[in-house]
């Protein structure tokens, strides 16, 4: 987990993650802060546990620190953060030293964590999406009726 502790201090990460923050400030709705990324890591270890996935701890957690990251330039520039984040994820986990298969099975869940057809398909990508659904706690939101996701988007289920 060192490469994990060395993305939390990278400058692009803190860089894009305090502006994330300062954005995000007066937010009502569902925030993307390091809660966020910490409650997606652990929600999906513990389903890559349970299912015998069998998916190394560091490459689930660093792809659930990632894949947010383009939040700020969704916000600030329009374009969508499974996008966005791309070109800032690849510095990082370069200059982590994330080996050329690592970064490629985790650029590929980030840039598709947004896709419900990962669903099914058992790896890395299927994992961020769920635990990054399954991390929002719809049901207990005092934002919920404001929200504008559907009723079948909203996580209202505990446990599933």
């Amino acid at each position: 987990m060192k490469r994990n502790n060395k993305i939390c201090s990278h400058p692009v990460w803190k860089k894009y993650m305090l502006e994330l923050e300062e954005l995000e400030k007066s937010r009502i709705f569902c925030k993307h802060g390091i809660e966020h990324l910490l409650d997606v890591a652990r929600i999906a270890y513990i389903k890559n546990l349970e299912n015998s996935y069998n998916i190394e701890k560091e490459l689930i957690y660093a792809a659930a620190l990632l894949h947010d990251l383009g939040r700020s330039l969704q916000y600030t520039q329009g374009i969508p953060h499974e996008k966005a984040v791309i070109p800032l994820a690849k510095e990082i986990l370069e200059d982590c030293k994330f080996a050329p298969e690592e970064q490629e099975e985790i650029l590929a869940a980030i840039a598709c964590h947004r896709a419900k057809e990962n669903q099914e398909n058992r790896g890395l990508s299927e994992l961020l999406y769920w635990a990054d659904k399954q991390s929002r706690m719809c049901g207990f939101c005092k934002a919920s009726a404001e929200c504008n996701w559907s009723e079948e988007k909203k996580n209202h289920l505990l446990f599933l």
